[in-house]
């Protein structure tokens, strides 16, 4: 019996050891040679040793590291995570705003790389690569057609030092074409879209709060204003975070005075508050914000902090519920720890985080049990737990499990099993798209609104009978399709045209003309 359950603890005992030894007494102790255990050994250190010097077989202490940082990670809270070297750079590009490559997208279509978009002024542009290439051979030496490479392996090749080379084999239009381009800064936006969305109402899409998030909020912001905004919706749906500070400031362009933002404390770091330092671009302008249940972290922390001062209406459904603050450590291994260090809560005092103490299953399960509850398309059943709180304006707000909305929209169950959401997630859309450009090339090219697009884009019964020989490819049933979902098809389709044409905020312009929560929130600023 105590063979079995050694057997049976004895990978996170082992896991917890290689723990104790490789990262948690360096976070710990920083310089203090003699470690997390001190300066006399006890039972852990000691097991620690003999394991290392004494084992009978050689260990791989890559794999052994990181199985045994997350088994020590996962008895903390849902979001202290490690990040293996491995993935580290591609983590931080994604939060620095940036990486160096060619700025383009591209699609595997019968085993080659076709360019489907060209970022416009970006280094793929400035050497002339257009959309519709087909990349086959790179340097010489590294062949990309008919490898079978999955698309992680690609932008590895793709992407490299700035200012580096790449001597392309193309095909472009049926013939052979040697390409020179040199890597240079591709931005990664935090925006989506910025667009005037109805009269005077400008409507701002925020994916994340990274480095130059600020920045390009105040960019959209002023270009809004300067058409005469005076109402404004801020799309925080989908949004699961990033940077405090990038939240704060954008906060700090709606509130006014010194008012507190938010503020953080935990066991070993200090309280720390964030309040408004200076006048604010739009302190008096009509507010909405959207939300839903992916909106998360420092998304809830700039919509609780409007709440909080009534300074904005709410709208859409309850948000995530994540209300602990992570602080990054680099690692002598190259990777990195993400490790929550403390709570943050909204100028009332209220924390967000919904509970965890029933595991990290349950908790990455909450979302779906959320749409299996009903509470994704019923209000009353999204009604919170946690603690009340009283605005100025003696409205109550909640604590305990993310941010309530003023006005609820139930989530649109039929778009999960719709024709539309299957052909887009399965890539049906996008290359139809794709080839649909190539061949209307000359008629779209010049086309500079989204009503100009949507114009000329005509999907017949050739078209149709294309797609759904697609669709087939794709392993997506195809058997019938109603007059509405060939209207939501088409819709997507003009929003990918849209994107590749125009810009990526045309693409949100398209698709919100038909979104419940958009028509909720125009109806509230009216």
């Amino acid at each position: 019996m105590l063979k079995k359950k050694l057997n049976i603890w004895m990978p996170t005992l082992v896991s917890l050891v290689f723990v104790a030894g490789l990262i948690v007494g360096y976070l710990v102790s920083g310089n203090n040679t003699n470690g997390f255990f001190g300066k006399k050994n006890n039972a852990l250190q000691e097991v620690y040793n003999l394991v290392n010097n004494k084992y009978v077989d050689s260990l791989q202490t890559d794999s052994i590291t990181g199985l045994a940082i997350d088994e020590l990670l996962s008895h903390l809270d849902p979001h202290s995570v490690y990040i293996p070297p491995k993935y580290l750079a591609s983590v931080n590009e994604e939060m620095e705003g940036g990486f160096y490559g060619l700025g383009v997208t591209f699609e595997v279509i019968n085993d080659t790389i076709n360019i489907t978009r060209v970022l416009k002024d970006g280094p793929a542009f400035e050497s002339g690569i257009e959309v519709g290439d087909k990349i086959l051979m790179l340097n010489d030496t590294i062949k990309l057609h008919n490898k079978n490479l999955s698309d992680e392996a690609i932008r590895k090749y793709m992407r490299g030092p700035e200012g580096s080379t790449m001597k392309m084999q193309l095909v472009r239009n049926g013939k052979l074409v040697t390409q020179f381009s040199k890597r240079g800064l591709v931005p990664i936006p935090s925006i989506d879209a910025a667009y005037i969305i109805a009269p005077q109402t400008g409507y701002i899409k925020i994916n994340k709060f990274a480095e130059r998030t600020y920045e390009e909020f105040m960019q959209s912001l002023e270009e809004l204003q300067k058409q005469k905004m005076d109402k404004l919706v801020l799309d925080l749906r989908g949004n699961g975070g990033g940077f405090l500070h990038a939240a704060s400031a954008i906060a700090d362009e709606f509130l006014d005075g010194d008012k507190m933002i938010v503020y953080t404390k935990g066991l070993h770091t200090d309280k720390e508050e964030y309040k408004c330092q200076k006048e604010g671009l739009y302190e008096k302008g009509k507010l909405v914000v959207l939300i839903d249940e992916n909106s998360a972290s420092a998304s809830e922390i700039l919509a609780g902090a409007l709440q909080d001062w009534d300074r904005a209406t709410i709208i859409g459904r309850r948000s995530f519920g994540k209300g602990l603050v992570q602080q990054q450590y680099n690692l002598s291994n190259g990777g990195a720890l993400r490790l929550t260090i403390a709570r943050y809560y909204s100028p009332l005092g209220r924390n967000i985080q919904k509970p965890y103490d029933k595991g990290l299953e349950e908790y990455e399960e909450d979302l779906d049990q959320r749409y299996f509850r009903g509470e994704l398309t019923i209000a009353d059943t999204s009604m919170p737990k946690g603690p009340s709180f009283k605005t100025a304006k003696g409205h109550i707000v909640y604590g305990g499990g993310g941010i309530m909305p003023d006005y609820f929209v139930p989530y649109d169950t039929t778009k999960i099993k719709s024709l539309a959401t299957k052909l887009y997630y399965g890539n049906t859309l996008n290359k139809y798209a794709y080839n649909y450009y190539l061949q209307q090339k000359a008629n779209l090219v010049g086309a500079k609104t989204v009503a100009s697009i949507q114009k000329n884009i005509v999907v017949n019964n050739v078209n149709w009978s294309w797609i759904q020989q697609e669709a087939v490819k794709d392993s997506i049933s195809y058997s019938s399709i109603s007059e509405k979902e060939k209207q939501e098809v088409v819709l997507k389709i003009q929003a990918i045209l849209s994107r590749q044409i125009i810009n990526n905020s045309s693409y949100y312009e398209v698709l919100n003309t038909s979104d419940a929560i958009i028509t909720k929130a125009l109806e509230v600023l009216r």
